[in-house]
């Protein structure tokens, strides 16, 4: 009975010793292998000292002396908010900006700067302070795509040496004293009047060529109309004439004579007592007597 005992209790010790070594040679497989994505890498230190850069795909490691240091490669961004800054008119103004970056050298990454979202920070407000301690805060409001260049580039000199790649410097809000944002806002109301003034006063001027041009263009065309009626009244008195003295041309002789007889006639009718006749008369008294020969 003793000894079906204690081969129990063998038995059961054997089972928790295959699952100790089970449980530990997953562990130390799962210590051994690594799956590296696409945009990550492995920094190895082998006993304190760093053997290279390992990934992407699966990797292999010593348990127990290697030692993994992950490291992204994506681009990432650091917020940095509300720096006060004082500009060169002595003016503070709050400044919100972003910092893209990404890494380019895993290894430098890692040996070279212990905390490089901390020192990037120091570094980018330090390089913010001064450039806006050398502007004027009306520079500072107007310049600020100068101003991200010069932040990306002081920024990029320095994180060169980490193995990082600084991609952008993006300020995302400026803010000045509450007294400027009032002289702002006064600046900007009286501007939107000038322009409201002077669209109307550029209206009123279109306003007044058109219809200045509109009365030209009605003088022209009653000048045109008069000129045209003109024309037209001087070729019916053209056409009037012709018709006369076509009519003229197809009167007989004996018709002027009996018109130059009505004359004569209503002249003697007259008081006076002489008659004075122009020389055309005595022609006129010839063809009078031939005239009554025939109708004699």
């Amino acid at each position: 009975m003793e000894w079906m005992v204690l081969q129990a209790v063998i038995d059961i010790g054997s089972l928790i010793l295959a699952i100790v070594i089970i449980i530990f040679l997953a562990l130390l497989i799962r210590a051994s292998i690594r799956v590296v994505r696409e945009y990550e890498r492995i920094v190895v230190f082998r006993l304190g000292r760093a053997i290279g850069v390992k990934g992407p795909g699966l990797i292999f490691l010593i348990p127990f002396i290697d030692v993994p240091v992950k490291v992204d490669l994506r681009e990432q961004y650091i917020e940095v908010t509300k720096q006060t800054c004082i500009t060169k008119d002595n003016a503070p103004v709050d400044i919100d900006f972003l910092i893209y970056f990404k890494v380019v050298d895993p290894l430098e990454s890692v040996l070279n700067v212990r905390d490089f979202k901390g020192a990037a920070t120091g570094v980018a407000t330090t390089t913010l302070r001064a450039v806006i301690g050398d502007i004027e805060l009306d520079s500072v409001l107007a310049k600020r795509e100068e101003i991200n260049n010069i932040l990306r580039v002081k920024l990029d000199e320095v994180t060169q040496k980490w193995g990082v790649k600084v991609t952008l410097v993006e300020i995302r809000e400026i803010t000045p004293p509450r007294e400027v944002q009032d002289a702002m806002i006064r600046q900007m109301s009286a501007e939107r009047n000038r322009r409201a003034m002077v669209t109307e006063a550029e209206g009123r001027k279109e306003s007044a060529i058109k219809v200045a041009e509109g009365e030209r263009q009605s003088a022209i065309l009653r000048a045109e109309g008069e000129r045209q009626a003109m024309i037209l009244r001087a070729e019916g008195y053209a056409l009037a004439l012709a018709k006369i003295l076509e009519v003229a041309r197809e009167l007989d002789k004996n018709t002027m004579i009996l018109q130059y007889l009505d004359t004569l006639k209503e002249v003697a009718k007259g008081e006076s007592t002489k008659i004075v006749l122009p020389m055309e008369v005595t022609k006129l008294i010839e063809d009078v007597k031939k005239f009554l020969e025939k109708r004699g």
